[in-house]
Order: structure tokens, then C-alpha cells, then sequence
């Protein structure tokens, strides 16, 4: 409690802010830790089908900036509250509705809208909270408790599928458990007092000739992304029937595995330098993806099924990379609201092309294979390369 009262203002809600965070990622670990395998086992989605809902989750990231200026008059913290309402709404209709392909999808949908509505306040409310000088360390301690809620939910579910099976009702009621935890952490918000703005840099784009090359880096490595994130769990279930128990305990190895290596990645960035990372990064994609889409050629399925686990965990690691892209951004801008508008245009751009690639990636899964998938994911972590090896850095400049 001391760090937090080091980095925290006293005077503000942080408490209550924090609280929040820490149930609301209990919660979404719950969530995330089950959703593959209801999809699959109770709805009976397919490739195509997931890619389909993947894009309707991701649609709201799309529309973010554009969601945020309709709600320009309300405060940062009654945007936060008003995306746990709409969280509450999302899970609440998962527990409730009849696991069919439409009404999922579109539970998944609204969940996904409070979602991003509180992800674009989050770093707002932790930089306002904030003590001069510790708006880093704030980020820092926002981001670490979430992850700690997150991996309690996913800890939470091996522990449920090693005792239950996972039958309709077993899913309905974590998703239903969720939704409770959604609520509490709502009524917590309500003891969020303030009056702090929203970040001026979430309703509105910015773009400028110098950060070209970062916006076709941030294609890049969306489309990328959204395929492991998307399919990679997705494969695991309905290529080698993975579980909900064995999901969860994946991602919770990944979660504790990027939380240690994240500031080893940082400190890379800086002993290197963020054009060898971004080039490094997708150069080592390729062999995971490769693995990813042809284990089970070269290995029987149990030993491929391993790889392949071991290979989504090592992508949660690449992927940390990406800091190397908020970097350059630093590099490139004149001051700190150039970086936070330019990052978040980005993170716009991001989602245009990942909402294209989970609709199209699971066509490409049906009709050509996953060898074919994750041969696309290669091909676009070497164009990244490729494009991130035309950077010219600061010292090249000068």
C-alpha cells in the first residue's frame, strides 16, 4: 500500500479506482478463460463463425474514438462507470441468453463496448490520480493489477473444470459469476469522486506525414496479432480439443510469463534500440508461426499440441515488443500530447485491420487450412521487418 500511496495523490479516488481494476480483470479472466470453449463445445462455432464473432469484438475498438465523442461532456470517471454498466449488460445477457451463434455473438459485442470505453479511461484516471512526476509508475501499478485479477480469474476456472465438467450449465454459471463480480466492481466506482476530463487524445485522430511508417507498422502488426489472438486459443480447441482447464492454465503461464519478461523487453529497447527490436521480433515470428501451423505434420498430436502451447506462449512474449513502435513515437514527437494522440490514432488504425483479418482469417482456416493461416501471420511478420528495417532513427537524423 505504501508504493501506491507514493505514486497516488491522497486526495483523490484511487482506492476505489483500483478496487475497481482488480475486479473487473477477476472478471474478465473468468470470462476469457472459458469463452473458446463455450463457443466450440456448447455453440458449436466454427472456423469461419469465430471469425465472424472476432470481428463484431472487435469493432468497438474501431469505433472507440467515435463512441468517446458522443460522451464528450460526461467526466473521465462517469465514462469509466457508464462502460462497467455496459460490461455489466454484456456478461449479464452471456449467462442469461440461449447459447446460439447470433445471441452470443452479440453479447460478446456489447461486452467488448464497455470494455473499450473503460480501456480508453483507464490511463486517463491513473495520469489524473497521480502524483507530479509518477505517471509512468501509475501505468505501471494500473497495469500489474489488472493482470493479477486477470490471472486470478484464470486460476479460478482451472480450479472449477478440474472438479466440473464443462457442460451448458457449468459455463452459464462462471458467466454468471462474472457478471456479479462486474456489478460490485460497478458499485465501487460509485465512490469514484472527481471531476477529471477525458484524455483529449481518445476522441480525436492525428495524423502526420512523420508517422507514416509507424501507422504501417501498427497494420502490420495488427493483422499479425489478431490471428494468434483470435485463432491461436481457437486451434487449440477445435484442432486438438484443448479443454477449458488446459485454456485457462495456458493463459495464465502466458500472463505470469509476460508480466516477468515485460521489463526485460523494455530494457532491450533501450540497450538496442527499437529498430533492431521491431526487426528481431518478426524474424523470430516466423519460426513460431511455423511451428504453430505445422507441428502436427512433423510431431504426433499430443508432442504438437505441446509445441503449439509452448509457441502461443512465446508470442505473448514477442508481442511485448510492440513497445519498441510507442518508442519511436517518442523519438519522432515534439511533446507528450503528440505522443498520446499519434499512439491512440494508432491504436484506431490497429483495429481497422484487425476487425478485416478476423473476418477473413477464418474463411482462410476453412477453406485452405491452418498451415495457410499461420503462413499469412509469417508473410506479414516479415513485411513488418522489412518495413521497420527503412527506419531511420534519431541518430541517423542526425
Amino acid at each position: 500500500m505504501g508504493k501506491f500511496e507514493k505514486v497516488f495523490k491522497r486526495e483523490s479516488g484511487w482506492k476505489a479506482f483500483f478496487l475497481s481494476i482488480v475486479t473487473f480483470g477477476l472478471a474478465y479472466g473468468l470470462y476469457k478463460g472459458v469463452l473458446d470453449n463455450y463457443l466450440a463445445e456448447i455453440v458449436a462455432m466454427g472456423e469461419f463463425d469465430r471469425g465472424v464473432t472476432e470481428f463484431f469484438r472487435e469493432l468497438p475498438g474501431l469505433a472507440l474514438i467515435f463512441v468517446l465523442a458522443i460522451l464528450y461532456q460526461f467526466s473521465a470517471e462517469k465514462i469509466y462507470k457508464i462502460g462497467a454498466v455496459i460490461m455489466l449488460a454484456g456478461m449479464g445477457m452471456q449467462a442469461l441468453i440461449p447459447p446460439s451463434r447470433v445471441l452470443a455473438t452479440m453479447a460478446i459485442f456489447v461486452y467488448s463496448l464497455g470494455e473499450h470505453i473503460q480501456l480508453g479511461m483507464r490511463s486517463t484516471l491513473s495520469l489524473e490520480y497521480s502524483r507530479e512526476g509518477h505517471g509512468g509508475a501509475a501505468l505501471g501499478l494500473q497495469n500489474s493489477t489488472y493482470q493479477i485479477g486477470t490471472l486470478a480469474g484464470y486460476l479460478a476456472v482451472i480450479a472449477v473444470f478440474f472438479f466440473l465438467p464443462g457442460s451448458l450449465g457449468t459455463y452459464k454459471t462462471i458467466f454468471a459469476v462474472s457478471a456479479v463480480i462486474i456489478l460490485l466492481g460497478a458499485f465501487g466506482c460509485l465512490k469514484m469522486s472527481g471531476n477529471s476530463l477525458p484524455d483529449q487524445s481518445k476522441r480525436r485522430f492525428y495524423f502526420h506525414k512523420k508517422y507514416t511508417k509507424y501507422y504501417m507498422l501498427e497494420i502490420f502488426y495488427g493483422a499479425r496479432k489478431q490471428i494468434f489472438f483470435t485463432f491461436g486459443p481457437y486451434v487449440l480447441v477445435l484442432f486438438y480439443g484443448a479443454s477449458a482447464m488446459v485454456i485457462s492454465l495456458l493463459f495464465a503461464v502466458s500472463a505470469i510469463t509476460s508480466y516477468f519478461a515485460s521489463p526485460v523487453v523494455g530494457r532491450i529497447i533501450d540497450r538496442f534500440g527499437y529498430k533492431i527490436v521491431m526487426i528481431m521480433d518478426t524474424l523470430i515470428l516466423v519460426i513460431v508461426c511455423f511451428f504453430y501451423g505445422f507441428a502436427h505434420h512433423f510431431f504426433p498430436m499430443n508432442i504438437a499440441f505441446i509445441v503449439c502451447c509452448v509457441n502461443y506462449v512465446l508470442d505473448s512474449i514477442i508481442s511485448l515488443a510492440s513497445m519498441a513502435s510507442s518508442v519511436y513515437v517518442q523519438d519522432l514527437a515534439d511533446n507528450a500530447e503528440e505522443v498520446r494522440a499519434t499512439i491512440s490514432t494508432g491504436v484506431s488504425v490497429n483495429h481497422l485491420i484487425t476487425i478485416l483479418i478476423a473476418l477473413f482469417g477464418g474463411w482462410i482456416w476453412q477453406t485452405l487450412g491452418i498451415e495457410t493461416l499461420f503462413i499469412l501471420s509469417a508473410i506479414l511478420g516479415l513485411c513488418n521487418s522489412a518495413y521497420a528495417a527503412t527506419i531511420k532513427t534519431k541518430t541517423q537524423l542526425a
